[in-house]
């Protein structure tokens, strides 16, 4: 805390509990500026204790910051090393039902396409946002109908476990699927 004090002589002191680099400044610039008026010598240390304030906030929002606190964690290693997902696809028709295995980094499995289907599994991981999560209630969708097919996912993704039912009854739905080509299969 730093305080401004003044006599009647136009002469000011600085006082604090704590010494510090901004009281340092605010006792120096005091001591220069004996002969200022005891109005200037406040508006200089309101200036120096501002940008004191600024420098301490700025450090401290910018280690928050660099510290990641609200931000969801980087993906690391150790939590690829467990991706591994089991899809079943049932009505796709072609000889494109079955049950697969796919695991990532590195892609393989029983998956006709594991590359593809980790790369586009890659593609669409956002953190804060759940690969596959279900259509919103209160979707506006358009009224098309994809065929009968369906697929089931589950397993571990980016170290969170993962039950995901697909169909292909709406537009929303439809396009739900089609972002995940070729985990799913490619229906047009």
């Amino acid at each position: 805390m730093v305080q401004v004090s003044s006599s009647s002589s136009s002469s000011a002191s600085v006082s604090s509990p704590v010494s510090s680099p901004v009281s340092s400044a605010v006792s120096s610039a005091v001591a220069s500026s004996a002969s200022a008026s005891a109005s200037s010598v406040r508006l200089l240390v309101r200036a120096v204790v501002s940008a004191g304030a600024c420098a301490a906030l700025t450090a401290l929002f910018a280690g928050t910051a660099a510290a990641g606190v609200g931000a969801p964690p980087p993906v690391r290693d150790e939590d690829r090393a467990g991706d591994h997902l089991t899809v079943t696809v049932r009505d796709a028709g072609d000889g494109r039902d079955g049950t697969y295995e796919l695991s990532c980094h590195p892609a393989h499995g029983s998956h006709p396409d594991a590359r593809g289907a980790c790369a586009a599994l890659d593609r669409d991981t956002r953190w804060g946002r759940d690969t596959f999560a279900p259509v919103p209630d209160g979707t506006v969708c358009t009224l098309q109908y994809g065929g009968p097919a369906t697929a089931r996912v589950t397993g571990i993704w980016a170290g969170r476990p993962v039950d995901a039912l697909y169909t292909r009854g709406n537009g929303c739905e439809i396009a739900r699927w089609k972002r995940l080509v070729p985990l799913l299969p490619d229906l047009g």
